[in-house]
C-alpha cells in the first residue's frame, strides 16, 4: 500500500498490482482483485450476456434494475468538441462527444481488462483469422438495420484509406500490410493478418459508421470528409448508435445528449437502457469555473483536483456527493520538445536553426529533466495527491518499466550537463558556443490551471540555469494544431490518455511516421530517411513487440523503449495524479474501477 499525503489527511491506495494472462489469442486481463482501497467493497455486477428477442440480439445488462427518467451533468474544459465525426477526432474532447454516438465491434471489460463483444454478438480467433459475428436486428438511430456492411465499409473506405485520424490504421499494419477483410454473410466478417498480432483484437474497439450516412462524404475525398460531422451539423440529421443521440450543441456552453430508444441493451426486464434521459456536457473555462459550478450544483460530477481534496473528503459525510479514489491516472502528463529540423518546401526551417542545436543536444534535453522539481510540482501543484513520474507508461501499466527509478531534482547535475554541451552561464544568463542567449517559448492549453501552474514552475525551474522561457498558454484547439500541423514551436505541456494494457496503442507517438509523433513530426512529403539513431530503433520495437503473442516476450521490449524515452529525453514526464472523483449520491448504479474510472457505464446509471 502507498500512502500519499494531501494537505490535511492520509490517503490510502492500494497498489495496482496486475497481472498477464499469458495466451495467445486473449490481451492481457487485469486480475479480478485490482480494486482501489475506496472502492474495494463494491459488488460489481456479472458479466452481461446476450439474450435473443423477437430476432434482435440484445446485450443484457447485469446491474441492479433502476428507474427511467432525469439527466446526468457532467463538464469539459476548453471551447467544446472541435467534431462529432469519430473517425476524425483527435482531442480528448472531440473523441468522449463522438464516443457518445458510435460504439465499436468490441469493448475492453472495465474491470479485467478482457476484450468481450459490443456491437458484436461473439467473436471467434483462429490463428491469423477474426470471425466477427455481428448483433442482428440492432438498428442505427434512423432505424436501418446495422449489418455487415457498415462493418466492411468503415474499415475498407476509411480506417484502411486513413481517412480522418490514421492512428488506427498506422497501429493495424503488420509487415507494411493491413489486414484482409471479406463479408462471410450479412451479419458475419472476418479479417485476417498477415502474421499472429496480439494488438488486433484491441483494434477492433474502432466506432463502426453508417454507410449509408457517411458513404457521400467520404467518396468526396479528405477534406469533404473531415469538414463532415462538424460542430454546426444539425443534431437531428446525425445517424449514430451510441446508447445517446446529440440533441443541441451550444458554442462554448454546453453539448446535450438524449436517451437513443433504438439502443440495443436491456435491462433485468429486457427493457431498453439506457435509463438516463439526458446527458449534458457543460463548458466551462478552466477548473475554478468548474469547481463552481459543482458547488452551486449546476453539475453532478467533479474531478478533485490536489489541493481540493482534503476538503471534499472532510465533508464527504455531510454532503449529497461521494468520493472516490480511482488510483493512479491511466494517462501520462509531459513536456515535449521539438527535435524538427527540417525545411518546407520553400527551404525555410520549420524551426529556427539556432534552437535546433540546442534542442537536438541530448545533453540540453538532459539539462531540462534534472532542473525540473517533480517533487515541488506533486507538492505544491497536486497538493501530494500525485507522484513522480519519468516513464512513458503509466504508472498502472501492466507494461510498466520498474527499472527506471527517475531522480531527484539537482541543479548542478543540470549545469554540467549544459556545460558538457557547450553552453556558459554569464551574469546568470545562458549562452550557447556561439554566443546565442538561450530563449524560447513554452506552450500548455489555457484553462487548465494544473498545466498552467506546471508551467510557471517549469519556467521558474529553467531560469534558475538562466534560460529565458516565453510560457504562452493558449486555447487547446489552436495548441494541437500547432504541435501536430504546423511544427513551428519549441516545447509545450501535453498529456495524452492511454492504455494500460496495451503500449501498441501508443505506436502512433513513437514509431517514425506516427501522426502523433510530435517531438520530430514528419510533413507528408517526408520519408524516415533521416530518423535518429533511437528513432528506428523505437521503429523496430513495435514493429517486433506487436508481433510476439505471449507477455513474457512482450515486456521486455516494451521496458527497452521506455529505457530510450528515458535516456534520449524527447519527451520528459512530470508525475501522474490520483484521480479523486465526486458524484452526486442520487446516482446509482455507480461501479468505478481503476482502468475505466467512474461513469463509464452511462447506460446503466440511474437517478434514484
Amino acid at each position: 500500500m502507498k500512502r500519499i499525503w494531501g494537505i490535511i489527511f492520509l490517503i490510502l491506495i492500494v497498489g495496482l498490482f496486475l497481472k498477464a494472462c499469458i495466451m495467445a489469442d486473449i490481451p492481457e486481463q487485469y486480475s479480478d482483485n485490482v480494486i482501489n482501497a475506496d472502492i474495494k467493497e463494491i459488488v460489481y455486477p456479472a458479466k452481461e450476456r446476450n439474450v435473443a428477442i423477437n430476432g434482435i440480439d440484445y446485450l443484457q445488462s447485469q446491474a441492479p434494475l433502476g428507474k427511467f427518467g432525469g439527466e446526468l451533468v457532467v463538464s469539459t474544459i476548453g471551447e467544446g468538441p472541435k467534431t462529432f465525426n469519430p473517425c476524425n477526432t483527435k482531442d480528448a474532447t472531440s473523441s468522449s462527444m463522438a464516443g457518445m454516438l458510435y460504439d465499436g465491434l468490441v469493448t475492453t471489460n472495465p474491470r479485467t481488462g478482457e476484450v468481450q463483444p459490443l456491437l458484436a454478438k461473439s467473436f471467434e480467433v483462429n490463428g491469423n483469422d477474426y470471425i466477427i459475428h455481428l448483433r442482428k436486428g440492432i438498428k442505427w438511430t434512423d432505424g436501418k438495420l446495422i449489418t455487415a456492411e457498415d462493418v466492411i465499409y468503415t474499415y475498407k473506405e476509411i480506417v484502411f484509406k486513413g481517412l480522418g485520424n490514421p492512428s488506427t490504421m498506422d497501429a493495424m499494419i503488420v509487415d507494411g500490410k493491413l489486414p484482409s477483410l471479406v463479408q462471410i454473410d450479412d451479419y458475419t466478417v472476418k479479417f485476417t493478418t498477415p502474421r499472429p498480432f496480439a494488438p488486433f483484437l484491441r483494434q477492433l474497439s474502432y466506432p463502426i459508421v453508417p454507410k449509408h450516412y457517411f458513404k457521400p462524404y467520404s467518396d468526396n475525398g479528405e477534406s469533404v470528409f473531415n469538414a463532415f460531422l462538424s460542430p454546426n451539423t444539425n443534431p437531428k440529421d446525425i445517424v449514430s448508435s451510441g446508447a445517446f443521440k446529440l440533441k443541441e450543441y451550444v458554442a462554448a456552453q454546453r453539448v446535450v445528449f438524449v436517451r437513443n430508444p433504438n439502443y440495443y441493451k436491456i435491462n433485468l426486464e429486457n427493457k431498453q437502457l439506457p435509463y438516463l434521459d439526458k446527458v449534458v456536457y457543460l463548458i466551462v473555462g478552466d477548473t475554478n469555473n468548474e469547481i463552481l459550478k459543482f458547488e452551486a450544483k449546476e453539475l453532478d460530477v467533479l474531478s478533485i483536483r490536489g489541493s481540493n481534496v482534503a476538503q471534499y473528503k472532510l465533508n464527504e459525510a455531510k454532503s449529497d456527493y461521494s468520493v472516490y479514489n480511482l488510483g493512479a491516472d491511466t494517462g501520462t502528463l509531459f513536456l515535449v520538445i521539438n527535435l524538427n529540423n527540417r525545411k518546407d518546401k520553400n527551404g525555410k526551417f520549420y524551426v529556427n536553426p539556432i534552437k535546433q542545436r540546442w534542442f537536438g543536444n541530448r545533453d540540453f534535453r538532459a539539462a531540462i529533466d534534472w532542473a525540473i522539481d517533480r517533487k515541488n510540482m506533486v507538492q505544491n501543484i497536486a497538493s501530494g495527491v500525485a507522484e513522480p513520474l519519468f516513464t512513458a507508461e503509466s504508472l498502472n501499466s501492466i507494461y510498466l518499466n520498474k527499472y527506471i527509478k527517475g531522480h531527484p531534482s539537482d541543479i548542478e547535475v543540470a549545469r554540467k550537463s549544459l556545460q558538457k554541451a557547450g553552453f556558459v552561464l554569464r551574469n546568470g544568463k545562458l549562452y550557447d558556443n556561439k554566443g546565442n542567449r538561450v530563449e524560447f517559448d513554452l506552450y500548455t492549453n489555457a484553462g487548465n490551471l494544473e498545466r498552467e501552474a506546471l508551467g510557471v514552475m517549469i519556467k521558474q525551474d529553467l531560469e534558475e540555469l538562466g534560460m529565458k522561457v516565453n510560457f504562452k498558454p493558449v486555447e487547446f484547439n489552436s495548441l494541437v494544431n500547432k504541435l501536430t500541423n504546423t511544427y513551428d514551436w519549441d516545447m509545450a505541456i501535453m498529456g495524452l490518455t492511454g492504455s494500460p494494457l496495451e503500449p501498441h496503442d501508443g505506436k502512433n507517438v513513437w514509431t517514425s511516421k506516427g501522426s502523433l509523433h510530435m517531438f520530430n513530426q514528419r510533413p507528408a512529403n517526408y520519408s524516415v530517411d533521416d530518423r535518429l539513431s533511437w528513432e528506428k530503433d523505437l521503429d523496430e520495437i513495435f514493429k517486433e513487440g506487436a508481433l510476439k503473442l505471449l507477455f513474457d516476450e512482450r515486456k521486455p521490449l516494451y521496458d527497452k523503449y521506455q529505457t530510450i524515452i528515458y535516456n534520449q529525453k524527447p519527451i520528459i514526464y512530470l508525475y501522474s495524479p490520483i484521480r479523486i472523483t465526486a458524484i452526486r449520491k442520487k446516482f446509482k448504479n455507480i461501479y468505478p474501477t481503476p482502468l475505466s474510472g467512474l461513469i463509464y457505464n452511462l447506460d446503466e446509471i440511474y437517478v434514484e
